[in-house]
């Protein structure tokens, strides 16, 4: 694993970790678009938020939703959805989105379009309306003449084993689609206590080994202090054991996303690794798994 120094210099400088800290779902008058510097991009998201109703399968401690507030009615408007996309792709490709904040003060190698990502305020695999926002992502970038530009998918992996999902997946791989599944755990019992969801551990790696063994999978793990504790020796090898699973039953990831917090939390227990701790534990991890990349963002 490698950490260029001019890449932590990129994610500790103050005005980058400013932008990268907000996150906020709510652009202008935007229902669904919002853009966001982001670390693991390594530039510009557009992201697409198809959970405003804020249901989740997940409750992870350390999302930076607010809950408390209701959110707003769960049927996804698919014309408004394709207006607020289109006019955020030009906002980036004209440069206007630069002096606005919090992108004003960017370094100019984050000055970049990456992807648009569906990631919002909760799974966006379990929108009944999936496959026909990540068609209208694909039209638009064509649209555009963006070819180059990603349709991510972020997603915990609890309902990729649905057959309209698995359609969804088919369709973003001729469309130059990525999936970037969550696994944030080696064990049950620490999964439970970090993600907080009824659906199974065991249904998620599953899920993952299936879509890595049809596709290259980017697996997103992010590391945090419980009550003021890293995950310990124990957990770190069992997830280190759940990835060589994963690869032993034929699944192919191409990289690992490592990462700890940047926003504020749902948990005030759960707290930021220093960038040593993440930057050791992310080398452990490269050393033991030599043939997948490992890219830490502290």
């Amino acid at each position: 694993m490698n950490v260029p120094k001019h890449t932590l210099d990129l994610f500790l400088d103050p005005d980058n970790r400013r932008a990268f800290s907000s996150h906020d779902r709510h652009w202008e008058s935007n229902h669904y678009v919002y853009p966001v510097v982001s670390r693991r991009s390594g530039g510009i998201s557009i992201g697409v938020n198809l959970n405003p109703d804020k249901i989740c399968n997940f409750d992870c401690i350390y999302c930076c939703v607010n809950r408390r507030i209701a959110g707003g009615p769960s049927a996804v408007d698919l014309a408004a959805l394709q207006s607020e996309l289109t006019h955020m792709l030009q906002m980036v490709q004209s440069g206007n989105i630069y002096t606005i904040e919090p992108f004003v003060g960017i370094a100019p190698a984050l000055r970049r379009l990456n992807d648009i990502a569906f990631s919002g305020d909760g799974e966006p695999t379990t929108c009944p309306q999936f496959f026909e926002a990540c068609q209208l992502a694909a039209e638009i970038l064509r649209t555009h003449q963006l070819p180059e530009v990603k349709i991510v998918i972020i997603t915990n992996a609890t309902m990729l084993h649905r057959p309209a999902i698995q359609e969804s997946l088919a369709f973003l791989d001729r469309h130059n689609g990525e999936i970037w599944a969550k696994l944030d755990a080696g064990t049950e019992a620490y999964y439970q206590q970090v993600d907080r969801s009824k659906i199974p551990f065991k249904r998620v790696l599953d899920n993952i080994t299936t879509c890595a063994r049809q596709r290259p999978l980017v697996i997103q793990t992010l590391l945090m202090k419980v009550h003021d504790q890293p995950p310990g020796k124990a957990e770190i090898d069992a997830y280190i054991q759940r990835l060589t699973d994963i690869r032993r039953a034929g699944g192919n990831i191409k990289l690992i996303q490592l990462y700890t917090l940047a926003r504020h939390t749902t948990e005030a227990y759960a707290t930021a690794l220093p960038p040593t701790a993440l930057v050791a534990i992310g080398t452990e991890i490269g050393t033991a798994l030599p043939e997948i990349a490992v890219h830490v963002f502290p």
